[in-house]
């Protein structure tokens, strides 16, 4: 079933029943008969087939047990063993092992593997051009549509899956927590919720360009893709809180100027200052760019040992630079002059609310 699947590369099945096995199962009627015990007759077979250590020799400072057994031709097919092997009985006299019990060939299981106290069996599934999550997502729903399991048998993913479930159970807890790390770091720094929320609320933004890269190059989503993202979503924010602090610096240059001059201060007055935040803050970020970028660029198109986790963990940072980027330059300041309007706005009502 699993062959069917698009993305497997590869299905094989442990061959469960391969190994031939001797079979003796005692007759307890005969047994009876013959005046025996069914412990009579195990000792027999232990002692004819397997041996029993009945002495040791002393050579020096070594020592040497010395097994007793039947010799190999009365021991090499099940007829020889039933007919040749003899078990004795308490009165005189032997009797085959044929005649108290079944001796026959049976097939069983080359290896028993156990799996928390239980038998096991594993079927091993390579994988390509797919991602592990959507592709045992898949396989499972086609397994459960279409193969009925005997009572008492199921079947549990694991591999490099299982690492996978750990992962996302990890991470389920770690981006929530990275998220509102930043969110009390931000609101700390500017002690206003608006500029926190600004930068906050342009994070997805920036992320866009990871996963165009992302996308571009054929990678599928994995725990250090998140990793990448993690590291992105905190470079960001740096680039946005710097971007907010020149903006700020700006404005209040420009309010200060606008007071000693006498005038009040306006929109275009306000658009004039983040024009100006805004350029003031190109340079430094574009030497942040080019600097994260030529760090990461060899990381991208190395090979080797660990190549393919530190690609998948470089390019959501690369891409997702050149949408900080834009964000940064672009957005971000148009947020914030959107932001910052509606607070004249809210000021100037209040003032003409206000009796002469």
């Amino acid at each position: 079933m699993l062959k069917t699947v698009p993305g497997t590369s590869s299905a094989y099945a442990e061959r469960i029943i391969g190994g031939y096995y001797l079979d003796i199962v005692p007759n307890r009627d005969s047994i009876a008969r013959y005046g025996l015990m069914i412990g009579d007759v195990q000792d027999v077979i232990a002692t004819a087939l397997g041996g029993e250590a009945v002495t040791t020799t002393v050579e020096g400072r070594e020592r040497y047990t010395v097994n007793v057994r039947y010799p190999r031709s009365l021991r090499d097919s099940p007829q020889a063993i039933a007919n040749d092997v003899l078990v004795p009985m308490a009165g005189g006299g032997t009797v085959p092992l044929g005649e108290v019990a079944s001796v026959k060939l049976a097939r069983g299981p080359t290896t028993i593997r156990t799996e928390n106290g239980q038998l096991a069996a594993y079927i091993f599934v390579d994988i390509r051009d797919r991602d592990l999550g959507g592709y045992v997502a898949e396989a499972q729903k086609a397994v459960a549509a279409n193969v009925r399991f005997p009572s008492g048998y199921y079947v549990t993913w694991s591999g490099q899956y299982e690492y996978l479930e750990r992962a996302q159970a990890r991470m389920k807890i770690v981006l929530p927590v990275t998220l509102l790390i930043i969110f009390l770091l931000l609101f700390l720094n500017f002690r206003a919720l608006t500029e926190t929320l600004i930068v906050m609320l342009s994070l997805p933004f920036s992320l866009v360009g990871g996963l165009w890269l992302l996308w571009w190059l054929g990678f599928n989503l994995s725990v250090a893709v998140a990793v990448g993202f993690i590291a992105l979503a905190g470079v960001a924010a740096e680039t946005g809180v710097v971007m907010l602090i020149y903006l700020d610096h700006a404005l209040k240059q420009m309010q200060a100027k606008r007071a000693a001059e006498g005038r009040p201060f306006t929109r275009d007055d306000l658009y004039a200052a983040v024009m100006d935040g805004a350029v003031d803050r190109v340079r430094p970020k574009m030497m942040t760019v080019c600097a994260i970028m030529a760090g990461l660029l060899p990381i991208m198109w190395t090979h080797g040992t660990g190549a393919e986790v530190m690609q998948r963990i470089a390019v959501p940072m690369i891409g997702g630079m050149v949408s900080s980027t834009l964000l940064t330059l672009i957005v971000i300041p148009a947020i914030y002059a959107v932001v910052k309007g509606f607070a004249i706005r809210s000021t100037r009502s209040a003032a003409a609310l206000e009796p002469a």
